[in-house]
Parts: structure tokens; sequence; C-alpha cells
């Protein structure tokens, strides 16, 4: 029951607002595999680029994560190997059960555009991933399982996606989906994505910046209004002038 009623509810979130760049539908017999398209963003070597992938859910989802894996060659992850990131079942630790297919999907994406290395990556000069990119949409278009799930996006020409952005994603994006972009986790890396509503602390977040001592030259200003209330040399000031002025008067019958 879980699942289809997280299964439902990610549809209708793809559905009302699919991140930029991605779109996503799950499988009709099997709601438990969700395909996906990325499309590479502007002044990236992926640019042009469109990129079909897998994520499949394990059973008892959302309390344990899915595996992702692509198919389309981009220079940047092996096609059919299930890639390394916090949000997989390589790292079952670090799993969040608030984290949504477009929280998966967009730090997928942030991690794409990095240089990390981690299992399922591959390291190729920036001229591949270009020529691969030109060649993605006729590789795509050339899988039968493309063309059936995706029918729409399956022309002679590529057409686009709900939300093509306007530019790279940005770190405001990002945050709103609840991904910090330089917290993917790696192989290495014992760093995770926190979710907006459930931060997973790291070990980056015990290491902090040395402090400047703080500026000691400040100038209060006084005051003024209604709820100021003088120092204490002002009433001693003012109570003495007023005893002088009593006296003068006395001294002047």
């Amino acid at each position: 029951m879980a699942t289809k009623v997280a299964q439902k509810r990610e549809y209708l979130a793809m559905q009302k607002s699919p991140p930029p760049f991605i779109w996503a539908c799950p499988e009709e017999k099997n709601i438990l595999d969700w395909h996906f398209i990325i499309r590479g963003p502007p002044d990236t070597p992926y640019a042009g680029g469109e990129y079909h992938g897998l994520i499949w859910f394990p059973s008892d989802y959302p309390f344990k994560p899915p595996d992702v894996k692509m198919f389309t060659p981009s220079g940047r992850f092996e096609t059919g190997h299930k890639i390394c990131m916090s949000m997989t079942s390589y790292h079952p630790s670090t799993w969040n059960a608030a984290w949504s297919v477009a929280t998966i999907l967009t730090g997928l994406l942030s991690f794409m555009l990095s240089d990390e290395i981690t299992a399922g990556a591959v390291k190729t000069t920036e001229a591949d991933k270009k020529i691969l990119a030109k060649q993605s949409h006729a590789f795509n278009i050339g899988n039968k399982k493309f063309r059936d799930i995706f029918p729409d996006y399956a022309k002679a020409e590529m057409k686009d996606l709900p939300d093509m952005g306007k530019g790279n994603p940005s770190s405001s994006s990002l945050t709103d989906l609840g991904v910090e972009t330089s917290k993917v986790i790696t192989a290495t890396s014992t760093t995770a994505i926190p979710d907006s509503d459930s931060v997973i602390p790291s070990d980056d977040s015990k290491t902090t910046e040395p402090q400047a001592p703080p500026d000691t030259r400040i100038i209060r200003q006084p005051r003024i209004g209604p709820n100021w209330i003088p120092s204490w040399r002002w009433v001693v000031a003012v109570v003495v002038l007023a005893v002088v002025g009593r006296l003068s008067s006395f001294a002047g019958l």
C-alpha cells in the first residue's frame, strides 16, 4: 500500500511540476520502474543531448532507496550500470524517505555536471561528451523501450521537455527540491544530500573556517523616542540644574 500511494504521489508531482531539464514516468505494467529523460543544460558539454535512464524502486519503497542507471551513452556514466549516489542502494544508511523522483533526478543531473568519479561513472574528454550529445537522440529513437515509454519524444526531431529551464540548474532551484549540489555522495565520500525537512549531518558540517575576531569599534547611537532612557549622568545634571535654579529663586526673594 505504501508503494502504491508513494508512486501515485510521485506521478502527480511530476505531472504538475517537473524539474528543469527532466521528465519521468513509470511503466504501465510495473509502477516500480520509472524511466526518465534528462536534457543537457546549455553551456555544458551535454547541451543538446538527450539521456534516457531508469530508476527502479524496491517493493518497500519509500522506506528503502532505489537504484539508477543510464541507457544513453553520455561520456559521464557507464550504460546499463548502477550509479553510486547517496540516494541509491549503494548507501542505504543515508536514504531519506522524504526524497522524491524529482529530488533523485535533480541530484543525478547535478552529479552528471560534476567531474567526480564513482561507481558507474566514466572519465572522458569534453569533446567526447559533445559528440555523444549530438548522437543521443538518434540512439534513443532506435531503442524500442524508449519509443514505447516516450512516444511523444520519439520523433525524428527532438521535442522540448515541459521545463527546459533558462540555463544551468541554479542552486536556488535545487535547494527548493532539497538538494545541495556540492553534497552528492560518491563511492569514497560520506556526505549525503540533505532533505529540506530532514537534514542529514555530515563530516563537512563539523569543519568550520576560522572566524575573524568581532569588530569592537561599534558606535552606539542614543535611542531617541518614547522609550528612550537617559544615562545616569544626564539625570544627575538635570537634578543639579533644578536645585541651582531653585536656590537662585530663593536668593532673589
